[in-house]
């Protein structure tokens, strides 16, 4: 049975005695442990980071490129391995498990393009014979807090640029699934970073409060639930760090009466039930428009029926587990919600049973009808395969739903109008929009973040806007005059 230390100064290790468990949850069985960091070990991590931090800052930035670029390669090589790690302790299907790997590996390539990427800006005379430019220069610790969904695709959204950027990095992983955190950093040295530029340490909540409270760290980047990241957000900023807090969604997928119905139906499928609804990008909501509703609900309900859900070692699977025997639970709460709320329950996922894995924690695909803006299944995140047609009467009742919602991380749009798709794109107040796209998630040289409640601090995640997370502006102002008037000048200086 493995058991899971922290990875700190390039070496598996930790002071503390005390482990959590982590499950397979196919099977609902423990296979292995991972460290409960203690304070020793914490600040063991931070005098790592500290140090390291002195002599990578003072890297080239084409030095650090060099390093990243010979990780990725090596990543490249190690996606089999792992999606297996995420998916033994995450639940999802290999194929999923390799495509978020994939989408991490995007961002390890952006990055290596650091020595453009911190480029300054340079203005000579702005006044007589002096000249001003500015400079992007790191940080100094930085940390990452992780959700258990995407174990590999959400710390490289993360870690990456920071490091390239000449900042070291603290990251703390789910306690669900930690083993790939691990792998991640071990092939990060593989690929010759110096120890102590990442570090990587386990626990669970003292952990997290540990790191926001410690005035060596600068700055903290979360994606989480949107409580936890309103949390981070305003304990961090008491703290005087810099923050980047992605909390929850409740994604809309609008589906107009002239979309190509067939491809909507599609998009939608993949993005309500792929991961079992366990995406922060998952469409939760399908507003049907008009006369589209009752195709677009009975065309769900019979492509639903043939999902395969099965374990992550099922090749033919659609769809595992959720992540625990509490979430499944919490999931199976909300459904019960949603009938007593009045919603209609097309397609019912709780009571699936799969041979030879009667224990794990498997929801199947579960599909309402007729559900109204003031319900709870409708407000809340649930996280699960659980998704809600809303019935609108127009495009105009359509945009509403979406832009009154608390949440605005993600939504899309199916239509064959482009005056519907524009307006639709430039009213929506929300942070990632798709056209006839059901799962809007930009590429690594754009930056993913929402709207709303859906995003705490200003800055989204990577491309350009990490870049200008991970770095401090400074603007120097020169001049180098062959003599200097005597005696200090007291009024604002002009051209």
């Amino acid at each position: 049975m493995k058991k899971i230390k922290n990875y700190i100064n390039g070496t598996a290790t930790s002071f503390s005695k005390n482990y959590l468990n982590i499950d397979d949850p196919s099977k609902g069985e423990k296979i292995g442990e991972v460290v409960l960091s203690s304070k020793e070990d914490f600040n063991k991590v931070v005098e790592s980071s500290q140090t390291a931090f002195s002599k990578w800052s003072q890297t080239t930035p084409l030095k650090r490129s060099r390093v990243i670029s010979k990780y990725k390669e090596i990543l490249e090589k190690n996606i089999e391995e792992l999606a297996k790690i995420i998916s033994e302790e995450h639940g999802k299907t290999i194929d999923d498990a390799k495509g978020s790997v994939t989408r991490g590996l995007e961002v390890v390539e952006f990055a290596t393009g650091i020595p453009q990427l911190m480029k300054g800006e340079f203005s000579q005379n702005v006044g007589t014979d002096i000249d001003s430019w500015s400079v992007r220069q790191p940080l100094g610790i930085t940390a990452g807090i992780t959700p258990f969904n995407f174990p590999a695709m959400v710390p490289m959204w993360m870690y990456p640029i920071s490091i390239a950027c000449g900042n070291t990095f603290i990251l703390k992983p789910s306690e669900k699934d930690p083993s790939c955190s691990i792998k991640l950093a071990e092939l990060f040295s593989e690929a010759g970073l110096p120890d102590g530029v990442f570090n990587v340490i386990n626990g669970d909540k003292d952990v997290v409060n540990m790191i926001l409270e410690n005035k060596l760290i600068s700055s903290v980047s979360f994606v989480g639930s949107t409580p936890v990241a309103k949390y981070i957000y305003e304990k961090s900023a008491s703290y005087g760090k810099r923050v980047q807090a992605l909390g929850g969604a409740k994604n809309h997928l609008v589906v107009m009466p002239d979309a190509n119905l067939n491809q909507a139906v599609d998009g939608i499928m993949g993005a309500a039930y792929g991961s079992a609804g366990e995406r922060c990008m998952a469409v939760s909501v399908a507003v049907a428009v008009g006369s589209v509703a009752d195709d677009l609900v009975e065309q769900i309900s019979n492509k639903a029926q043939s999902l395969k859900v099965a374990p992550w070692t099922d090749s033919a699977s659609d769809m595992g587990p959720v992540i625990s025997k509490e979430h499944k639970e919490k999931i199976l709460n909300y459904i019960d919600i949603g009938e007593k709320e009045g919603a209609k329950l097309v397609l019912d996922g709780r009571n699936i049973k799969i041979q030879g894995y009667e224990n794990g924690y498997f929801v199947g695909p579960t599909l309402f009808d007729n559900v109204t803006s003031d319900m709870k299944i409708y407000k809340d995140e649930i996280f699960g395969p659980v998704l809600s047609v809303v019935r609108a009467k127009n495009y105009e009742d359509a945009l509403k739903l979406v832009n009154d919602h608390a949440f605005g991380n993600g939504t899309s749009i199916y239509t064959s109008d482009g005056e519907i798709s524009r307006h639709f794109t430039t009213n929506c107040k929300i942070g990632m929009v798709g056209v006839n796209v059901p799962i809007p998630v930009p590429m690594a040289f754009h930056s993913f973040g929402g709207w709303k409640n859906s995003l705490f601090g200003d800055h989204a995640m990577h491309g350009t806007e990490g870049v200008r997370f991970f770095t401090k502006l400074k603007t120097v102002t020169s001049r180098w005059p062959k003599s200097i008037k005597e005696g200090p000048e007291f009024t604002m200086p002009i051209n």
